[in-house]
């Protein structure tokens, strides 16, 4: 899309172009009736008066076609600029776009595209701000997926991103839009909870996570369809009874999440160890 100064480029040159065409078009007119009243004195008596009307009516035209030949000098300078800001508009529009993907790329995981470490703990330091500030309830949930492992050693690499990014994009369909979803590194996951609710509220929404994360995959690899399943462990840690920072609060979903995995519970709340 053109930019204003473009777009106002591009009237001024239409009307420019309009100016041109009615110069020439006079120009032409005038020629035609110089034209007749030159074979008129050629063929008839020759008026002085008359003569010199014809005279400035000539110079009259040839200063038309010079006012002609500026104009179209003119207009191809504006479609110089024209092309000219047309051309800056694209480098422009494609520099955004570069560093729109670096700024990306520098705060997203390449593999499943989720919010990296960076950015899940700055979205979790503004969460807390506003937490503190409205007195809100704030989770933060570890997760590790269960016998991932096997799925790679069985199934190869390939299925098993597969499977990393098919968890992904269920995470981010069973939680909120003010939530976040985090890759924390390997098979591990982050997610913030905003407005968590109860103790109630947050096991009910884990069971969900859970529940989203263990369905089958359903993949195709060599014409087979092929059904992959994983498992999770999960530790939530809760603010403000598990840590008042983002480091403590990540630390205690992460202990939290070994706990879990070690006595096969599915979910473990840090509280829980604190009481």
């Amino acid at each position: 899309m053109a930019q204003p100064q473009v777009k106002s480029l591009i009237r001024v040159l239409e009307q420019s172009e309009e100016v041109k065409g009615l110069v020439e078009e006079s120009a032409e007119k005038l020629s035609s009736a110089n034209k007749v009243l030159k074979r008129e004195l050629a063929d008839g008596e020759r008026l002085p008066g008359v003569e010199k009307a014809l005279a400035k009516s000539e110079a009259a035209e040839g200063k038309i076609e010079e006012a002609s030949e500026k104009l179209s000098d003119v207009n191809r300078a504006l479609e110089d600029e024209v092309r000219d800001r047309h051309l800056l508009d694209h480098r422009f529009a494609a520099s955004q776009e570069q560093e729109e993907a670096a700024r990306h790329a520098a705060f997203h995981d390449p593999q499943t595209g989720l919010p990296n470490r960076a950015l899940f703990t700055d979205r979790l330091e503004h969460g807390l701000a506003q937490a503190k500030r409205h007195r809100w309830a704030l989770a933060v949930m570890f997760i590790d997926l269960d016998d991932f492992k096997d799925v790679n050693d069985t199934h190869g690499h390939d299925v098993g991103d597969t499977v990393l990014l098919t968890v992904a994009e269920r995470l981010k369909a069973n939680t909120r839009e003010d939530d976040t979803v985090s890759r924390y590194g390997g098979d591990e996951f982050l997610c913030l909870l905003m407005q968590a609710g109860d103790e109630k509220d947050i096991k009910l929404f884990a069971a969900k996570i859970l529940k989203a994360i263990k369905a089958p995959c359903d993949l195709s690899r060599y014409g087979l369809t092929i059904r992959p399943r994983v498992g999770a462990s999960m530790g939530i840690a809760t603010f403000p009874d598990c840590g008042t920072t983002a480091e403590a609060l990540i630390k205690s979903a992460d202990k939290a999440m070994y706990r879990a995995k070690q006595s096969k519970s599915g979910v473990c709340l840090a509280a829980d160890g604190v009481r």
